[in-house]
């Protein structure tokens, strides 16, 4: 038992794995910082938007093809 107490406190592959782990978990909590701040101003963009095309209208353009003739312009030669 002595022995696998010796032996396992000269291994370093335990060591690297905490690297890993603590390494990705450094990485994932950048990332869902990064998704939280940017997350603030897209719902306040989305929001501004949604304002905004609530109160826009659709334009009419009439009977398509065919050319709108109830204006007449005169050219003075």
């Amino acid at each position: 038992m002595m022995n696998f107490i010796k032996q396992f406190t000269k291994e370093e592959d335990g060591a690297v794995t905490v690297d890993w782990v603590v390494l990705t978990a450094a990485v994932v909590g950048l990332g869902v910082a990064g998704v939280a701040s940017v997350n603030t101003g897209i719902t306040g963009l989305a929001g501004s938007i949604s304002t905004e095309l609530s109160g826009a209208g659709v334009a009419d353009l009439g009977t398509l093809g065919i050319a709108n003739t109830s204006t007449t312009t005169t050219t003075t030669p």
